[in-house]
C-alpha cells in the first residue's frame, strides 16, 4: 500500500502528533496546592485558633458575670447583648457593708497564707532533709487532717471559739484556714524540697554556713517557684470559703463570699449586687495569680520532667 501523504517516505521522522484536549496537570495540582496552604495555615495558627476558642470557652462565664455586673438593673434579663454600660451596681455595694467583708476577706486569707507559709515550709524542709523515726507516719497524719470533711470540725471549732472568744473574728477565722491550708503547704513543698540536690546545702556547709542559713540562702531561693505556686493555692482556698465563715461568723468578721448570700432575701434577689460583688470578689485572686505567673507555671510544672 502506499502512503496518502507522498511527502511521508519509509525513512522520514513522523511529526509529533498535536493534542488539542485540555492538560489535566494543572487542575490536579490546584487541589493538592489549596491542601498544601490549608496544611500551612493550619500549622502557623491553627494551635492558636484552639486555644483562644477554649479560652473563650473557660471565661465564658467570667465574662458573663461581668457584664452582668455593667448592665442596668432594668435590663438584667434582657437577652440582648449591646446595652449602656453603668456603675449603678458597684455604686450600691459602696452604701452597705459589702466593703467590710471584702476587707476582712482579703485580711483573712492574707494572714493565713502567710501564717502557713512560715510554719509549713519549714516543717516541710526538716521532713526532706532529716532523717528522724516516725517521719513518714507524720508526713501521712498531716495529709490526713485533709481528708476529713469540714462539718466534722465545724462544731468542735464552734465550740471551743465560744468558750476562748475567738468566734466572729479575723484572728479565729485565719486560725481555722491556717489548719487546712498548712497540710497543703506541708505536702507541696515537700515535693519541691525533694527536688533541690542536697550536696548544694552541703556545699554551703562547707564554706561556713550553718543548718538554717543552707535553707535560707539556698533551698528558698530555689523553690520560689513552689513556694509562689503555694502561696497562690493557699490564698485561693481561703479566699474562696464559704462554709467556715458562715458557721463562725456573724457581723464583725463576715467574708465577701458570705456577704453576696445576703443579697438573696425572701422578697427576691438582688442580681445587680450579686453580679457587682462577684465580680469584686474574683478580682484579688486574678491580680495575685498575674503577679506571680511566671512562678506559678515553673512551680505548677516542677516534678513532671525525671532527669
Amino acid at each position: 500500500m502506499t502512503s496518502a501523504n507522498p511527502a511521508i517516505g519509509a525513512g522520514a521522522v513522523r511529526p509529533a502528533e498535536t493534542d488539542d484536549r485540555p492538560s489535566l496537570r494543572p487542575a490536579a495540582a490546584r487541589p493538592q496546592a489549596r491542601r498544601s496552604r490549608l496544611l500551612a495555615w493550619l500549622s502557623a495558627h491553627g494551635r492558636v485558633a484552639a486555644v483562644s476558642l477554649l479560652l473563650l470557652l473557660v471565661l465564658s462565664p467570667f465574662l458573663w458575670l461581668v457584664q452582668l455586673a455593667f448592665r442596668p438593673a432594668a435590663d438584667i434579663f434582657d437577652e440582648r447583648l449591646l446595652f449602656v454600660p453603668t456603675l449603678e451596681g458597684f455604686a450600691s455595694l459602696l452604701q452597705g457593708n459589702f466593703l467590710k467583708s471584702f476587707w476582712n476577706s482579703l485580711l483573712v486569707s492574707t494572714l493565713s497564707t502567710g501564717f502557713s507559709l512560715l510554719i509549713g515550709v519549714p516543717a516541710a524542709y526538716a521532713l526532706t532533709r532529716w532523717n528522724f523515726r516516725g517521719r513518714d507516719r507524720i508526713a501521712l497524719w498531716i495529709l490526713v487532717t485533709r481528708m476529713a470533711p469540714p462539718i466534722a470540725f465545724t462544731i468542735p471549732f464552734f465550740l471551743a471559739y465560744q468558750y476562748l472568744g475567738l468566734q466572729d473574728t479575723v484572728i479565729g477565722l485565719a486560725i481555722v484556714y491556717l489548719t487546712f491550708n498548712l497540710a497543703i503547704v506541708i505536702w507541696l513543698m515537700q515535693t519541691f524540697f525533694e527536688a533541690v540536690p542536697a550536696s548544694l546545702e552541703e556545699a554551703a556547709w562547707i564554706d561556713g554556713c550553718g543548718v538554717w542559713q543552707a535553707f535560707w540562702r539556698v533551698a528558698l531561693p530555689l523553690t520560689a517557684p513552689g513556694l509562689a505556686a503555694t502561696a497562690v493555692l493557699c490564698f485561693i482556698f481561703s479566699w474562696n470559703d464559704f462554709f467556715y465563715a458562715l458557721i463562725l461568723t456573724r457581723t464583725n468578721a463576715i467574708t465577701a463570699p458570705v456577704a453576696i448570700v445576703n443579697f438573696l432575701q425572701y422578697e427576691g434577689w438582688e442580681w445587680t449586687k450579686i453580679a457587682a460583688s462577684g465580680t469584686l470578689v474574683m478580682f484579688p485572686v486574678v491580680i495575685f495569680t498575674v503577679l506571680v505567673r511566671k512562678y506559678l507555671v515553673r512551680g505548677l510544672t516542677a516534678g513532671s520532667l525525671k532527669d
